[in-house]
C-alpha cells in the first residue's frame, strides 16, 4: 500500500487515529501458551506497547492455547472504532506461524468482515533486538563476576568463555539460519572465545546433545542464552537440559542468561514494525523462503498453500495444576514431548506436545527431512548420555 510518510507516521509515541483508510489500530499476534507466566508477559508487553502508541488502540490475540484469540482481538479493535488494522506478528523470525498460520486467520477475517488488515514483518535480525540480547548476556556476565569476586575467585575472562545461543527451532531453514546470525553478531560484539547455536526442538542440534559437544572444546565457562521473547515450557526445558550437562561437568561454569522479555529495545522494535506497515515497508526476506525458492533439501515444499492448522486448538485453554505460574516441566520431568506419530519430527509446539491430526480433513505438515538426525528431535526420546 502507499501511505504518505507524514502525518501518519507515529512520532513521539502519539499518532492520529485517522489514517488514509480510516481509524487505525494495532493487533499484536502471538502464538499462545499454556504457561500462565508467558501469557502474563505477553499481555504486559501489549499494554506497554499501548502506552507507547499513544492514541492508537492496541489489542492482542493468540493462535492457540490461550485467549483472546486473534479474532477476539480484531473484534475488540472494531468495537473501538478501528477500520484499518496494522497486524504485527510477535515472532522473532519468519517461519510457519508468521508465513502461514497468522496470515490465514487474518485473511479469513478480512474476507468475512471487510475490515482492512495490513500485515507487518516479524521482529527479525534487528540492531535493537541484538542490543536487547546483549543486555541480557551482559547482566548474566556481571552477576557471575560479582559471585566470583565474593567467593574469592578470579573471574573468567570473556575470551575464555563460550556463548551458546538457543533458538526455538523450526522446520524452516531460513528461520534457523537467522538464529545463527544472531549468535555471530553477539560473539563478535562481546569478543567471546567461541559461539555455537543450538535449538530447543524440531531441528538440530538440540540443547543437550549440542552442549555435550561444545564442552569438549575445553573452554572454562559457557553462557547459555535462550533467544526467546517470553517464558514457557521450552525455556524451562533449556534450563533443565543445561543443568544435566552441568552436573556431569562440575569443572565448568555453565551460566544461564535470561530470555529477552519486555526489554525496552524489544518494545522499540515492535513500534518500528508498526511504522514499517504505515510506510508500506512490510516485505519479509523471501530470498531463502522454502515456500518460494528451491532451498537445498526442501524442494518439495515450494508453492505449498498458505493456511492455518491451528483451528482445532484455537482458543483452547488447558489448565495444569502442577505449576502455579511458570512451567517447570513437572509434567514431563525429562522434557520429552508426547509422541505425535509420524508427524512428530515436523512440528512440536511450545507446549511440549506434538499435534495429533486425525482423519482426511486435517492438515498434515510436511515431515522435517532431518528429524532422524543424531542430534535432532528424536534424540529427545532417547535416554540421556553423559559422553
Amino acid at each position: 500500500m502507499t501511505i504518505p510518510s507524514a502525518p501518519f507516521l507515529i512520532e513521539g509515541g502519539v499518532a492520529p487515529l485517522e489514517g488514509p483508510h480510516g481509524p487505525i489500530g494495532v493487533l499484536v499476534c502471538g502464538h499462545g501458551s499454556r504457561n500462565r507466566l508467558a501469557a502474563e508477559e505477553f499481555a504486559s508487553l501489549a499494554r506497554q506497547l499501548q502506552h507507547n502508541m499513544g492514541r492508537v488502540p492496541v489489542e492482542y490475540g493468540y493462535l492457540e492455547f490461550a485467549r483472546p484469540i486473534l479474532r477476539d482481538g480484531l473484534d475488540a479493535l472494531r468495537q473501538r472504532g478501528v477500520s484499518h488494522v496494522l497486524a504485527i506478528p510477535a515472532m522473532l523470525f519468519a517461519a510457519g506461524h508468521a508465513k502461514n498460520d497468522i496470515p490465514s486467520v487474518l485473511n479469513t477475517y478480512a474476507a468475512e468482515t471487510g475490515l482492512r488488515i495490513d500485515y507487518g514483518r516479524e521482529l527479525g535480525v534487528d540492531r535493537r533486538m541484538i542490543q536487547a540480547a546483549g543486555a541480557r548476556i551482559r547482566a548474566c556476565l556481571d552477576q557471575a563476576e560479582e559471585q566470583d569476586r565474593a567467593a574469592g575467585r578470579e573471574p573468567v575472562p570473556v575470551d575464555r568463555t563460550l556463548l551458546v545461543v538457543v533458538g526455538r527451532g523450526s522446520s524452516d531453514p531460513d528461520a534457523n539460519s537467522n538464529v545463527a546470525k544472531v549468535t555471530r553478531l553477539l560473539v563478535e560484539g562481546f569478543g567471546f572465545a567461541w559461539g555455537e547455536t543450538v535449538y530447543s526442538g524440531v531441528t538440530f542440534p538440540l540443547v543437550e546433545p549440542g552442549l555435550r559437544h561444545v564442552v569438549k572444546l575445553g573452554y572454562r565457562r559457557i553462557v547459555v542464552f535462550p533467544y526467546f521473547l517470553f517464558s514457557g515450557v521450552l525455556v524451562s526445558r533449556i534450563v533443565q537440559h543445561s543443568q544435566r550437562v552441568a552436573v556431569d561437568h562440575p569443572e565448568l561454569q555453565i551460566l544461564q542468561a535470561s530470555y529477552l522479555g519486555d526489554h525496552p529495545e524489544v518494545l522499540a522494535t515492535f513500534r518500528e514494525r508498526v511504522e514499517d506497515v504505515l510506510r508500506g515497508d512490510t516485505d519479509m526476506n523471501c530470498s531463502l523462503c522454502k515456500y518460494r525458492a528451491q532451498v537445498l533439501g526442501f524442494e518439495t515444499e515450494v508453492g505449498a498453500p498458505q493456511h492455518s492448522h491451528h483451528h482445532h486448538v484455537e482458543g483452547l485453554v488447558e489448565s495444569c495444576t502442577l505449576c502455579e505460574r511458570e512451567c517447570t516441566g513437572a509434567c514431563q520431568e525429562d522434557g520429552v514431548p508426547l509422541p505425535a506419530g509420524e508427524d512428530s519430527g515436523a512440528h512440536e509446539h511450545e507446549s511440549g506436545h506434538g499435534h495429533h491430526h486425525h482423519g482426511p480433513d486435517h492438515h498434515h505438515h510436511t515431515p522435517y527431512p532431518h528429524a532422524d538426525h543424531p542430534l535432532g528431535p528424536r534424540t529427545l526420546r532417547q535416554p540421556p548420555t553423559s559422553g
